[in-house]
């Protein structure tokens, strides 16, 4: 699952940098496309957003939401796409079932005792069988070997797992969570429960003990003896923990349908009565709605003392998203003016974030970057018409591909410019793309003179 490793990865490193913000997690999300989709859908949902402010930017999600709540959600939309991508085989969906609907419970439980971190407890618990489901996504022949002990010849599932594999699946889960530095609670409900000493690891085991009673019955003595467990823990009254119960099937068939986990979710509809509508679980994109909306979140932002680099950010991702491009980067002009440093960008493929793109701008021959930085306007680069503007080095840059540029001004000074393309899947430019460009990139020099004129 190489892009839920990376996305984890990256996610770690930049959260863990004091230097780094909002624009680098948002960059990592806005690398995937479904993925930017589906988080948004999730972070509008009541269950994350209970105010009902509509966010259409990951900018914006983040500052809504919180930095790690965003990380927790990306997480597992992150995993759930590499794995629902996967042959999924029955036994994978049920143990996808079972963390969401144990997530659910174990939330419920922390928001009751007044834990800091519900949100924490309910991505641990997600995340606790990350192990079996991963192994049961692509297990194979293997998968097959194991279901043969167990149901041919009454193995254990943990021994048969040894026979097989030689390991148990939640020594699997361990390594995962730690190779992918996955959060302190995650691993420490991974580990034996002889090792744990960690009260809020219980709520998590307290997840999976409700989903394992819930499937024996509720007339069944697993199922009375999680009701006492949570009875002593809340001090509820045995009436309100079962309708809470029944009410937290319910959410966990919603969130399964969130994060896309459709087959899942039908499992744990057989426990409701509910039907569902495929066609309400799909995220809808439409660009021109989409463009109007972080329009409206630019807007907001210029009509109060705002924020620049949130601005910018905003600008950036309007252009990515709204308008459909492959790479976008805002550059500033270095102090000798002979080359444009990269301060935002979304869509590059660099080896680290600490990499920067460097744009050189060429006077004799005039290059693309120094033709835009000497106008006021957007300029449409086209190989085909501007070949001698591509330079060598500008094609090393960024390819020989027809761009989209507009200079940004302070003080009526450029001081640097933005530059998005379609390089990577090299789809076609039109005139409807460059109206979108300009639109947002006006935007951004409407609102460094407001901000200019708000600082005096």
């Amino acid at each position: 699952m190489p892009i839920f490793s990376n996305t984890a990865l990256s996610i770690h490193d930049i959260l863990s940098d004091d230097r780094k913000g909002a624009m680098e997690l948002a960059a990592v999300i806005l690398q995937d496309p479904n993925l930017t989709v589906k988080l948004l859908k999730i972070s509008n949902t009541p269950h994350y957003n209970p105010s009902r402010q509509k966010m259409v930017t990951v900018s914006r999600a983040i500052i809504m939401i919180g930095s790690e709540v965003i990380r927790e959600l990306t997480l597992v939309c992150s995993f759930l796409e590499s794995i629902l991508s996967s042959t999924n085989k029955q036994q994978a969906n049920e143990e996808i079932a079972q963390a969401i609907h144990a997530a659910v419970h174990a939330k419920a439980i922390a928001i009751a005792i007044n834990d800091a971190s519900p949100e924490e407890v309910f991505i641990a618990t997600l995340l606790n069988h990350i192990g079996s489901i991963s192994f049961w996504c692509f297990c194979g022949e293997q998968g097959e070997r194991i279901q043969a002990l167990i149901k041919d010849e009454n193995y254990s599932r943990e021994d048969a797992e040894k026979k097989v594999l030689g390991f148990k699946l939640i020594d699997l889960g361990a390594s995962l969570s730690k190779a992918w530095k996955l959060g302190n609670l995650v691993e420490e409900s991974i580990k034996p429960k002889a090792l744990n000493k960690n009260p809020r690891v219980g709520l998590v085991q307290l997840g999976y003990e409700i989903t394992e009673a819930l499937k024996e019955g509720t007339g069944s003595k697993k199922y009375e003896a999680c009701i006492r467990k949570i009875e002593v823990l809340t001090h509820q009254s045995q009436k309100v923990i079962t309708e809470k119960l029944r009410d937290n099937t319910s959410t966990a068939f919603d969130i399964a349908c969130q994060f896309g986990a459709t087959d899942a979710a039908m499992l744990i509809q057989s426990r409701l009565n509910h039907s569902i509508d495929f066609e309400e679980l799909l995220p809808a994109f439409d660009k021109k709605q989409l463009q109007f909306q972080i329009s409206q979140d630019i807007t907001s932002i210029i009509s109060d003392r705002f924020d620049i680099n949130l601005l910018l950010e905003t600008v950036l991702e309007g252009i990515h998203r709204g308008v459909g491009m492959d790479r976008t980067i805002f550059s500033l002009l270095v102090a000798d003016k002979q080359s444009l440093k990269e301060k935002l960008s979304l869509g590059w493929r660099k080896d680290s974030y600490e990499h920067k793109v460097i744009f050189h701008v060429m006077e004799t021959p005039a290059n693309i970057f120094f033709h835009t930085l000497s106008g006021t306007q957007a300029f449409w680069a086209k190989p085909s018409v501007n070949v001698k503007m591509y330079t060598l080095r500008d094609i090393n840059a960024v390819g020989k591909n027809e761009c989209f540029m507009m200079p940004i001004f302070f003080n009526k000074i450029p001081i640097g410019l933005i530059y998005a393309d379609r390089g990577l899947s090299r789809e076609p430019l039109n005139d409807e793309d460059f109206t979108g460009f300009k639109y947002f990139t006006q935007q951004a020099n409407i609102g460094l003179t407001l901000y200019r004129l708000q600082r005096g």
